[in-house]
């Protein structure tokens, strides 16, 4: 597993602008967590400082799982990561409580990455809305859900690449 200082570094995708909102500031942060009524991880807005959502590296775009999912035998995809803000047509995390009572998720979560039918979500259940939530994957169709980590540092830490786990991709939808 690698060190989060060693991930961060390389973490989103060269070159792209796609999902990237502006530069993060201290206002939004707290505007973010107001609105969301979470404390973020701090990892997590470690990450947003370097970038503001977006495409996340090759290298960085699956996370491993212990048991199939309705996406693969044995991991599930992290393409991108949210961001905060609220740019046209761009997905934010401070979207997530429109986006989980639309699809009927549990709450509270805050939404990281996803497509609709399936979101990887910080999970706030356990721990309460001011701790480090956990990290989950939930299939809305299937309405099946796994926690990937128990942290949003550990889970960053354990991402891999898809190319990784070679062509064993189920049906998404």
């Amino acid at each position: 597993m690698a060190r989060f200082e060693d991930v961060q570094a390389g973490f989103w995708k060269p070159g792209s602008g796609y999902a990237v909102h502006p530069p993060l500031t201290d206002e939004a942060v707290r505007g973010a967590e107001l609105l969301l009524d979470v404390t973020l991880p701090t990892s997590l807005v470690e990450l947003l400082r370097a970038q503001n959502g977006g495409e996340c590296a090759a290298q960085r775009d699956a996370f491993p799982t212990d048991r199939p999912t309705s996406w693969s035998a044995d991991h599930v995809p992290f393409d991108q990561l949210m961001g905060i803000g609220d740019r046209e047509h761009t997905v934010s995390l401070v979207d997530s409580p429109y986006l989980v009572e639309e699809w009927g998720l549990p709450a509270p979560l805050v939404l990281l990455s996803g497509a609709g039918h399936y979101w990887i979500a910080l999970d706030y259940r356990a721990s309460g809305r001011h701790a480090e939530p956990a990290v989950t994957w939930f299939d809305a169709d299937r309405q099946d859900e796994l926690v990937l980590a128990p942290v949003f540092r550990s889970f960053v830490e354990g991402l891999t690449a898809t190319s990784d786990f070679g062509d064993q991709a189920l049906a998404t939808a």
